[in-house]
């Protein structure tokens, strides 16, 4: 929204509106790389590291660092050099500035390369790794299933294209766009990047059957809502069921109910009990 609302903020030609404008959308822009860091970071854990993993604070470590670490990096930039925030056409001369729209953004080439070009870079190298050692561990994970399954094919595509899009591996489009295919890689880079929410939502909820489920639960009515948990509750409810009678017609249960009676029966009668 801060990007799309940039040029109309920028019309008003207030310095104050400008630099408040382009630190917004350089925080949201590092937020949103670093949340896809880190969840490729859960996904290493999740998928990879999985036993003898335990980390106090989970979640709150995950957002302290998401949301905390953007703000340091544009807290150190304004503090270094206010400046480096402003409009880009207050370096350009009346002819320009009248075939063109202003926008906030940095103006400093130096800060730019490294607060946005180097965390990008870095991002991205971050992911890349972690997607390609997830792909492995669900293609291992599928060696017991025999082999040129169609299902199976299909699956790993659907995992590494939900992969893609959420660990945010299209955005290095940009940085291929050079030469005679930069004006196609511009263009993917635009359809892609700018349907990534939509994409995430696709893969990740629409193709899911427990979140399907919870929406009927909570969102649908008449004969597409869901009971409350209804048949959850009641399969528990059977299973615990079941292991009563199992433990009720056990072998030990049975000998430690007759060990008990034996021993109460001795004390009645003033007789110890025995121990072997």
């Amino acid at each position: 929204m801060v990007f799309l609302l940039n040029s109309w903020l920028s019309s008003f030609n207030n310095y104050g509106l400008c630099i408040t404008t382009a630190v917004t959308l350089h925080y949201f822009m590092l937020a949103s790389f670093t949340w896809m860091a880190l969840e490729a970071v859960h996904m290493y854990f999740a998928l990879v590291k999985v036993f003898n993993i335990y980390v106090p604070f989970y979640i709150l470590k995950f957002c302290a660092l998401g949301w905390g670490l953007p703000l340091v990096i544009v807290s150190l930039v304004l503090a270094i050099d206010m400046d480096a925030y402003g409009n880009d056409l207050s370096r350009k001369s009346t002819d320009d500035m009248q075939n063109s729209e202003s926008f906030c953004w940095m103006q400093n080439n130096v800060v730019f390369y490294i607060t946005v070009l180097a965390f990008v870079l870095l991002v991205m190298l971050i992911n890349l790794s972690v997607f390609t050692v997830v792909l492995v561990q669900i293609r291992n994970m599928r060696t017991n299933k025999p082999a040129g399954n169609k299902g199976s094919i299909l699956q790993d595509l659907r995992a590494a294209a939900s992969l893609t899009f959420l660990l945010g591996l299209t955005w290095p489009l940009a940085f291929f766009a050079l030469g005679p295919a930069k004006v196609p890689l511009l263009y993917f880079f635009s359809i892609l990047n700018s349907l990534q929410g939509f994409f995430i939502f696709v893969f990740h909820c629409l193709m899911k059957e427990n979140v399907r489920k919870q929406w009927r639960i909570h969102l649908c009515c008449g004969r597409f809502r869901l009971n409350d948990y209804s048949d959850w509750s009641h399969s528990v409810t059977l299973g615990d069921r079941s292991k009563q009678n199992q433990l009720v017609n056990s072998p030990s249960l049975r000998s430690v109910d007759t060990s008990s009676s034996r021993k109460i029966s001795d004390s009645s009668t003033g007789s110890a009990p025995v121990h072997f």
